[in-house]
């Protein structure tokens, strides 16, 4: 390999890339500067005011893509957490993501980001998070973690969505708002043979419910306060699977994942609806067949609202590492977006 260095006025971004359930997750180790903020929403609130340029040069292409996803290990914001988390994306910065948590931990223990210990406390900007990783030696085979309260906001709301006429559609908090529509509804396959129809629809319900719902978070902080995507639910062909989900999130991305946030949603649905049961697990799949395990794992309340403590289970891998180099006389520097 050629000892090139790149010009001193080049900035480096360094990664650590994997995967979670098949959803990519590039986490930022080095070029970054810590964002300021004395709590995890100030950070974001940050990084979105000051650092967009950074979010952008490696979400978006050429050193990234429309479905890329991104982490940012921050300084924690409690006495007692081991770590602190930004989520970004092709459109922002989210306020919790399930895979991930998965995918940090894994990155985390194995290339000695974090300490190996029973539990890892996680400050996200949605709130805390708790994560235990199960070890086959010095490799995490699987990430469980308990997720910030999830709870049903409104049930069996209708909206107009253009082109679709009255839809159906559930609300629902798992660290993001979703909008849960049953993929039959709109007479949809959750087939991968279906992605771009299945961007479409759900952006075009994201949208439509963003502008006639209500959408406020119990706990008064209103960086919670928007629909972060749509989730359509179907049956899945395989055995010993409870269902499917496909997700469209931010600007029009698919989720390769079963979701973490949204699985949390939806488990705080089948718990009102009396279809789970306090501790009873369930196998929700991907549009691509990748599974999270998802159960309620005590019930709270937020606010005024009922509200249960989901615990989500899945697995990542890693994919590489990686030293990106942003030219500062490249017109694309900041990334470009095609949707």
């Amino acid at each position: 390999m050629s000892g090139f260095e790149p010009p001193p006025s080049f900035l480096r971004l360094c990664t650590i890339d994997a995967h979670a359930a098949g959803e990519p997750l590039r986490v930022i180790v080095g070029g970054w500067p810590e964002p300021e903020g004395d709590t995890i929403l100030a950070k974001r609130h940050f990084a979105e005011v000051h650092q967009d340029h950074l979010r952008r040069a490696l979400m978006l292409e050429p050193r990234g893509h429309a479905d890329m996803y991104g982490c940012l290990p921050v300084a924690p914001a409690t006495p007692d957490g081991d770590l602190g988390v930004l989520f970004l994306h092709n459109q922002g910065f989210s306020t919790m993501c399930g895979h991930g948590i998965v995918g940090i931990v894994k990155v985390g223990l194995e290339c000695g980001l974090l300490p190996r210990k029973e539990e890892l406390f996680i400050d996200t900007p949605a709130g805390r998070v708790t994560a235990r990783a199960a070890f086959d030696g010095d490799r995490v085979v699987s990430v469980s973690f308990h997720n910030v309260p999830s709870f049903v906001l409104r049930r069996d709301a209708v909206v107009d969505v253009p082109g679709l006429g009255g839809v159906r559609c559930d609300l629902a908090f798992g660290g993001a708002f979703y909008a849960y529509v049953e993929a039959a509804d709109l007479d949809l396959a959750l087939e991968p043979r279906h992605y771009a129809r299945i961007v479409e629809v759900g952006m075009r319900v994201k949208r439509a419910a963003a502008e006639q719902l209500a959408i406020r978070h119990p706990n008064g902080q209103r960086e919670l306060d928007f629909l972060y995507g749509t989730i359509l639910v179907g049956p899945s062909p395989a055995e010993g699977v409870h269902s499917r989900n496909a997700c469209v999130f931010a600007e029009g991305e698919v989720d390769r994942s079963p979701t973490g946030t949204g699985v949390s949603g939806r488990v705080a649905l089948h718990h009102a609806r009396g279809e789970l049961a306090l501790g009873d697990w369930i196998t929700i799949e991907s549009l691509i067949g990748t599974r999270f395990d998802a159960r309620v794992a005590r019930r709270t309340t937020s606010g005024a609202f009922d509200a249960v403590v989901p615990e989500v289970r899945g697995s990542a891998h890693l994919t590489g590492r990686h030293e990106f180099w942003v030219d500062p006389e490249d017109p694309l520097r900041a990334g470009v977006l095609l949707r």
